[in-house]
């Protein structure tokens, strides 16, 4: 039996690529954790916001780092360092409201807004943020 030649020119199906490799790993983690960072802290919108974080921002910063490197698929770092992140139980002690939210939100889309530059994948990050968001609200 003769294979068509179409069959020939398919390649096997490509494993679907993780929002880690998406955004291009580490380094593009790693800016998106700072520039959120920067923005926190230099926006006059967010002080409230900025106001519930310890100084210096060093060791916070890398946690997130951490923490995003998993939760886009990538290295596991924030797990294998502190075990689960259970971030709804971590930030209990801080007081979460719907204005820390749209804070929070508004540093993390302008941060989006400037380094995720394929749409699609910035707008299916917006949503995950939001929903995030969403529930880490405690009060």
């Amino acid at each position: 039996m003769k294979i068509p030649s179409f069959l020939h020119r398919l390649r096997p199906e490509q494993p679907p690529r993780s929002i880690y490799q998406r955004l291009g790993g580490e380094p593009v983690v790693r800016a998106i954790a700072n520039r959120f960072y920067d923005i926190m802290s230099t926006d006059p919108a967010a002080k409230e916001l900025y106001a519930m974080h310890p100084l210096p921002l060093d060791a916070i910063r890398q946690k997130f780092i951490e923490f995003l490197s998993g939760w886009f698929e990538g290295p596991q770092l924030y797990v294998e360092k502190y075990g689960h992140p259970m971030l709804r139980a971590r930030h209990l002690p801080f007081a979460i409201d719907v204005k820390m939210r749209d804070q929070w939100l508004m540093c993390m889309y302008q941060t989006l807004d400037e380094l995720v530059s394929e749409a699609e994948l910035r707008h299916e990050l917006r949503q995950r943020f939001t929903r995030l968001a969403h529930h880490m609200i405690n009060q």
